[in-house]
């Protein structure tokens, strides 16, 4: 789905920070969204924490950097992180190329699939709570 040249893919499970969460499996795949990407700018640097770490739902648990925003990562549920994207240590662009695939940032294993239903999905919640991101943030936002 496309808003206002953002783009936000439906099947997408988002978090009020702008991360995606994405199930496969029993695992969740997770990375910044195209909104904060766009808004950050280039990216060029991210925190890869231990594989093994514990997370708490709407605890940050990393940083993220572009040359003028300095970011935290929230966790989108209750999960044990289980492996980080490595190559995002030598190329962290790869979020501003591809956030959604090749710049994925994080695996986690949920405590409970069933905490995606906190998360922010299906397009017309999507819609209501971008629009509303894109005006809070106008002043900001690349045009």
């Amino acid at each position: 789905m496309e808003i206002q040249g953002y783009h936000m893919p439906d099947e997408l499970y988002y978090e009020e920070n702008h991360f995606w969460v994405k199930p496969e499996g029993d695992l969740l795949v997770m990375g910044m969204d195209d909104f904060a990407q766009k808004l950050a700018g280039e990216i060029v640097y991210v925190q890869l924490p231990e594989e093994g770490k514990v997370l708490k739902a709407g605890k940050k648990f990393a940083k993220l950097e572009s040359g003028k925003w300095l970011g935290k990562v929230f966790a989108p549920v209750n999960a044990e992180l289980t492996a980080v994207n490595e190559a995002l240590e030598t190329n962290p662009g790869l979020i501003n190329e591809d956030c959604y695939n090749k710049g994925w940032m994080y695996k986690l294993k949920p405590q409970a699939m069933d905490d995606l239903k906190n998360l922010i999905h299906g397009p017309e919640a999507v819609e209501k709570w971008l629009l509303a991101e894109i005006e809070k943030y106008a002043g900001d936002a690349p045009k």
